[in-house]
Order: structure tokens, then C-alpha cells, then sequence
């Protein structure tokens, strides 16, 4: 079976409209980037005059990096441990969080991705992990990653190129001692939206979204194959056609990890991801209470973000506790209708006459973030890098949907009929609405959804 994931591309159509302890495998990691980014940073990612983002122009074949990323906040410091064990916060230097996507004009998508480095460094070379790694999300999550999903195929599709991109993933598996995935012994395949090899030009942004996006499918499926689909552009005619050459390769799931604003006309796109049989994930968004398109559409499954924390009490029978990420997007849709298996939940009906997001989420707060590895040195970024955002939350719930061999009908339908083998998240809130539009509940709520994986038994 297969699965993709899906960023990038719509066109000017639309625009009318509306990231040790084996000190070899971290070695080498940074010998990698040594290697690759030993330049000096080139221009910033600019936009077309169209309004979508452009290639980001690199002073050498694996040059530079643009920095056309928006920083986000300064927040509280954190460390981990590196490789294999629970990442822990600690007081320390302060951090930035900066978005690895530019706001982009209608017609366009964004990607999800939060970049977190220390504050006040122009440059940052990351050459330890930090964050939680495969372990700490196979165990928080009860996932069966070493037993299951030999069969699956997760394809990614995100926009522009990464030219690194099966190198940086193999010092990630390396680093972590999961299995090889290369070109060369079948496990790794990259294609353009037309399924040719003819790539997009490289952007530094949407290369860290598929460098998190590939490690964190590898972290919770790590015997699935992968399939990295680029679209030519950010705009989401691109990423549509880059989605339904992912459908047309196969895949059981499809999981997008950018969002636009909604637009009137949405719904007329809603084709591309009504697809049952496909499981579909899109992540919610990463402004707090909020919808965002493609999670939007009833027929995919919106994913949610979570603050992840190992549980203080020893007696907690999971280990683990989770809140509300206050970013994490949630709302109600204002031009999706209500699908059958949202209108049957008192939860979501009480608050919502339209499409109601997110359905399920996970892990995407930056604190302490995931562990990342990307070479492209953007933003003055790379090596071992720590993200966050709901571009980490909707490849994780994709990577259940195939540890769980796949769906038969719409994905998004799935866990209102198994809500009860998910975590039920319960409390914090991402934004001021007044119900559980934006506040957590037992439940169905907005910002969780009906809650987080508690083994694959939901999907």
C-alpha cells in the first residue's frame, strides 16, 4: 500500500479569487552540511509578481540559503538529550521561532513549518539532535513503528525542491538507527508533480518542510516506503496537481502540510481530495483559532497540534500528558458543509452548522519541538534543526493511517467511529471564542479534534 503527503502548488488560477549519542552518524551529519553549505547565506526568498514565493536563489549548486522566513516570537529556552531519549526544558538562552514559509497572496498556501534556534545568532549550525526523536513519539503514542507498515507507502508532496533531500533523510535514519531508505534499494522515490524527474527550482523554506515532513513519516512509520511528490510552486493549483499525482501513484495516504486562506470557490477544488480509500491529512494551521484550506474540506481529515510533555507522575498509566497547542488552528468552515459523521457528534453540531476542523492532531508545540535534519542552510539554519508547528502533527496522524494498514472509505470518518482509542485532550485553548470551538473539552473540541493517538486502533 502507499501513502503520500502533499505541498505545493494552484497557480495564478486562484489568485483572481479569493529538522548524539552515535557519534558517527552525527559526525557525519555535520561533515554532510560541512560539505553542502559552505557558503556564505544568498538573497532572500522574494516573491513573484503574482504573488507566490520563488525559487530561493543559491549562490552554488548546494549553496546558500535565502531568509525570507518570518520570525514568530522569542520564547523560554529548552534541551534534550540527544537520540533516544525524552527531550527535557532547562533554563538556558532564549529562542526564536522563525516560520520557514513567507505569507503568500490568494491563490497561494504557506507551509507549516516553525523553525526553533537560539536567539541573537545570525548563523546556527545544529549539530546535535534536540527534541523529541522516533522513540519519543513511538512511546508516547503507543505506535507499533517496528512491526508494522512494510507494506505502506507513504508519498510527501511539497513544493519546489529539495536537492538534498534523500541525503539529509538518510543521516536522520542513520542518526537514529532506523532502516536505510534510498533510491537504490527501492524504500525512497522523488518525482515532479508530473511524475517526471524534471524537478522545481530549490526554495530553502519548503526544503525544511520536507526535510520535517520525511523524518518525522520516518520516525512513526519507519519500515514504509516514501514517495516525495514537489510541486512546481506554492500556489495550489500546483499542490493540487501535485496531490493528484500522488493519488495516481497509488498511495493510500495523502498528507499536506501548508494552508491557505479560505476562498468562496473551495469547495469546487474538493474534487482533488475526495477520494475514498485514500486517507487524506492536512494540518490546521499555525495562527491559533482560525480554519485554513485544504483542512477545511470535509474530505480530509484536519489535523490539530498538542503540547507534548512526559507526565511528572510516575503512576500516569501512559507517561505522557498533552494540552492545547495554543497555535494550532480550529473553527468552523464558513463555505464546507457538515459531513454525516461530524453532524452525528452532539459536540461538533452544537457549535458548528458548516465543516468543523481539526478532526484529530499530535505533537506541534516548538517546546521542545521535534528533531529535524536539513542541509540547505536557509535562513542561516541547518544541520541538526528542532521544529514545530501543525506541519509536524498532520505526517505523524498520515504515518498512523498507514501503521494501520490504510483506509477503505474517508479517512476523516474514521476516528468519530473509534473515538475511544484516542487520547481525549482536555484542556487549554488557542484563541477567545467563547465554546469549544477554541477550548478544550472531553470529547470532540476545535483545537484537538477528537483527541491523540492512543496505538493505530482510531485510524
Amino acid at each position: 500500500m502507499i501513502m503520500a503527503l502533499t505541498a505545493a502548488g494552484l497557480g495564478g488560477f486562484l489568485v483572481g479569487l479569493a529538522q548524539s549519542p552515535q557519534p558517527r552518524s552525527a559526525l557525519s551529519g555535520l561533515a554532510h552540511v560541512a560539505a553542502l553549505s559552505n557558503v556564505t547565506a544568498g538573497p532572500a526568498q522574494s516573491t513573484t509578481a503574482a504573488g507566490g514565493p520563488s525559487d530561493t536563489k543559491r549562490p552554488s549548486a548546494r549553496g546558500g540559503a535565502g531568509s525570507g522566513s518570518a520570525q514568530v516570537a522569542t520564547a523560554g529556552s529548552y534541551s534534550s538529550a540527544a537520540s533516544g531519549s525524552q527531550a527535557r526544558r532547562e533554563p538556558g538562552p532564549a529562542q526564536e521561532r522563525i516560520r520557514a514559509c513567507d505569507s503568500v497572496a490568494a491563490g497561494y498556501a504557506r507551509c507549516h513549518a516553525i523553525l526553533t534556534r537560539p536567539a541573537g545568532k545570525p548563523t546556527f549550525v545544529g549539530t546535535v539532535p534536540h527534541g523529541y526523536n522516533p522513540a519519543d513519539l513511538q512511546q508516547a503514542y503507543k505506535l507499533p513503528s517496528t512491526s508494522a507498515g512494510a507494506s505502506q507507502t507513504v508519498a510527501i508532496v511539497d513544493a519546489f525542491d529539495d536537492p538534498e533531500a534523500e541525503s539529509d533523510l538518510a543521516v536522520y535514519r542513520s542518526e537514529f538507527h532506523l532502516p536505510a531508505c534510498t533510491t537504490a534499494n527501492g524504500c525512497f522515490r522523488k518525482v515532479a508533480q508530473d511524475g517526471s524527474t524534471n524537478f522545481p527550482r530549490p526554495n530553502g523554506g519548503w526544503a525544511q518542510e520536507i526535510s520535517l515532513d520525511l523524518d518525522m513519516v520516518s520516525a512513526v512509520c519507519q519500515s514504509c516506503h516514501i514517495i516525495l511528490v514537489e510541486a512546481n510552486t506554492a500556489s495550489l493549483m500546483d499542490l493540487l496537481a501535485a496531490v493528484d499525482e500522488a493519488a495516481g501513484l497509488g498511495v493510500t495516504v495523502i498528507s499536506n502540510s501548508y494552508g491557505a486562506a479560505e476562498f468562496s470557490a473551495e469547495t469546487s477544488f474538493d474534487g482533488h481530495f475526495n477520494r475514498p480509500g485514500i486517507a487524506i491529512t492536512a494540518s490546521s494551521g499555525d495562527a491559533g483559532f482560525g480554519v485554513q484550506y485544504p483542512a477545511a474540506s470535509r474530505y480530509v481529515t484536519a489535523v490539530g497540534g498538542t503540547s507534548l510533555t512526559r507526565a511528572t507522575n510516575p503512576a500516569d498509566p501512559r507517561g505522557w500528558s498533552e494540552t492545547v497547542w495554543s497555535g494550532t488552528g480550529s473553527g468552523c468552515s464558513a463555505f464546507e458543509p457538515l459531513a454525516s459523521w461530524q453532524a452525528s457528534n452532539p459536540n461538533v453540531a452544537g457549535v458548528c452548522s458548516h465543516r468543523a476542523t481539526a478532526d484529530v492532531s499530535a505533537v506541534a508545540d516548538l517546546n521542545p519541538g521535534v528533531s529535524v535534519f536539513d542541509s540547505f542552510n536557509f535562513h542561516g539554519s541547518r544541520g541538526w534543526l528542532v521544529f514545530g508547528g501543525t506541519s509536524v502533527s498532520s505526517p505523524i496522524i498520515a504515518s498512523v493511517f498507514a501503521l494501520a494498514g490504510g483506509v477503505t472509505t474517508y479517512s476523516a470518518s474514521i476516528p468519530y467511529a473509534h473515538s475511544s482509542s484516542l487520547f481525549d485532550i482536555t484542556s487549554g485553548g488557542n484563541g477567545i471564542c467563547g465554546s469549544i470551538l477554541c477550548n478544550a473539552a472531553p470529547g470532540w473540541d476545535g483545537p484537538t479534534g477528537l483527541g491523540t493517538p492512543d496505538g493505530t486502533g482510531g485510524f
